[in-house]
């Protein structure tokens, strides 16, 4: 399959990732990708930008190097009632929202079940900002896919196949296979994102790919797979075209 944007990646912004956003999409150039989201990690996570930095963002052309870059956020999941560290006045500063889940910034000492991961998700699906649902495949973080699926999809929200993933969570593999599953069974558009943490690695998506083909996985749920149908999303869900006139 081809991919024309990877839409969930860090920049050297978050102190574990190693390239400048200037590399980042210049690497995206060079692998001929039509757009990139630039998601560093919400102020919740440890070694995260501040919120003058998301406020900031918007100082960063929307197109460079030939390349449509997204002002975003991996978003922190902070509690199960499915709430974000999005800061309310970044909000008009960014384009794009993934949400995931990572245990540093859960409760600590309160233990998941996959019915308090459920009522998560479902709360989430209820929030407008988000379009992504971040690499949800951990087990210790699993929940009814069945139920919440295809609200994903009635939601308008993507769900991710993660490739690093398949790199460094691979505990996950079952789950993410199960979830690609049911994103098929119920029709539901998914996104396939490198969560580079390095340039060489941004729009590279070996494993998820193969996952997909395993699953005879139909092209026109992906939504990075053509430019048509991410530039549909794109208009029905962001405000990217009303903000990207530079």
């Amino acid at each position: 399959m081809n991919f024309i944007a990877d839409l969930h990646m860090h920049t050297s912004a978050s102190t574990h990732a190693y390239s400048t956003l200037q590399e980042m999409v210049n690497a995206a150039a060079q692998r001929n990708l039509a757009a990139v989201a630039i998601t560093d990690h919400g102020i919740t996570m440890p070694g995260a930008p501040g919120k003058w930095y998301f406020h900031n963002l918007k100082v960063v052309p929307h197109h460079l190097n030939g390349v449509l870059v997204l002002r975003g956020q991996e978003t922190n999941i902070v509690d199960y009632e499915g709430h974000i560290d999005e800061e309310e006045d970044c909000v008009e500063d960014l384009d794009w929202l993934v949400a995931s889940v990572h245990s540093v910034c859960m409760p600590q000492g309160e233990k998941p079940t996959p019915e308090k991961m459920t009522h998560l998700w479902e709360q989430v699906c209820k929030n407008p900002r988000v379009n992504v649902i971040g690499h949800c495949g951990a087990p210790e973080y699993a929940f009814d896919y069945e139920k919440v699926i295809p609200q994903f999809g009635a939601a308008g929200k993507l769900v991710e196949l993660n490739e690093s993933s398949f790199r460094s969570r691979l505990s996950y593999i079952p789950n993410c296979r199960r979830i690609m599953e049911l994103c098929k069974k119920y029709s539901v558009p998914v996104v396939v994102d490198s969560d580079a943490h390095f340039s060489t690695l941004v729009g590279d998506f070996p494993h998820a790919n193969q996952l997909l083909e395993d699953l005879s996985f139909p092209e026109e749920l992906v939504v990075n797979s053509s430019p048509k149908r991410l530039k549909v999303y794109l208009e029905k869900y962001t405000k990217v075209f009303h903000t990207s006139k530079e």
